[in-house]
């Protein structure tokens, strides 16, 4: 698992001098805040597109702008309804080995995955015994419907994006308060570690089997605020 360190390393992305602001930006901002992200983030980020140069200098021109990014190469992303996603997130950073980047939009918490992990998600929540219980239900691509919250013992419709889809990521730089998407876990390395179809898996079944009073009491969320962000990022992989 990677530590939390701000990212003071020069990046050459093309050894542009628009690269060097933006990164110069990012490493100011960026330090000992897990919302925000890194030089070496961003340049993660960008190799997702088809022309990472051209999107680099979007970023600098507009940092404060969402941007769009194709799944499929870098990462895919699981798209859950927010109250499920959090206790996922529970599970993972108090029980199992930790998230990739977070973020959230539109009410709902984004997962980002290993490339492929939107193929075979879904059909492991359908064969995944149950032990008697309701079977999990799972929707793939960026159309399906459900944004409810699970039902008792159930695992809500998760929207799989991979290859061919798209999704919307949060800017570079923005505060906590800020609306629209943002970042709970933002990209702070070149190669971050990304959870599999086993991992995601792992937490939605701890999720649906677990009660909720337990996860209460070692919730990594204060209950003030629930949106503030307080991981044990001492874990992050």
């Amino acid at each position: 698992m990677t530590a939390w360190l701000p990212d003071n390393s020069t990046l050459h992305h093309g050894d542009t001098h628009q690269d060097a602001g933006l990164f110069a930006v990012l490493r100011n901002q960026a330090a000992n805040q897990t919302a925000q992200v890194t030089a070496a983030g961003a340049a993660w980020l960008a190799g997702a597109a088809a022309y990472p140069r051209s999107t680099l200098a979007q970023w600098e021109a507009h940092p404060s702008s969402p941007g769009v990014l194709p799944c499929g190469s870098a990462f895919d992303v699981v798209n859950v309804p927010t109250l499920f996603g959090r206790r996922m997130l529970e599970h993972l950073w108090s029980d199992g080995p930790g998230s990739g980047p977070v973020a959230t939009h539109r009410g709902r918490m984004l997962l980002f995955a290993s490339p492929g992990t939107a193929q075979r998600l879904p059909s492991l929540l359908d064969w995944e015994e149950w032990g008697g219980g309701p079977e999990p239900r799972a929707v793939m691509g960026p159309h399906g419907r459900g944004d409810g919250e699970e039902a008792d013992g159930k695992v809500p419709p998760l929207l799989c994006h991979g290859t061919g889809d798209a999704v919307t990521v949060p800017p570079l730089t923005c505060a906590s308060t800020t609306p629209g998407p943002r970042w709970l876990v933002a990209p702070d390395t070149r190669s971050p570690w990304l959870p599999g179809p086993d991992v995601l898996l792992w937490a939605c079944v701890r999720v649906t089997r677990s009660a909720p009073s337990s996860m209460a009491r070692n919730s990594i969320f204060p209950p003030a605020d629930p949106d503030a962000n307080v991981y044990d990022v001492s874990r992050r992989r």
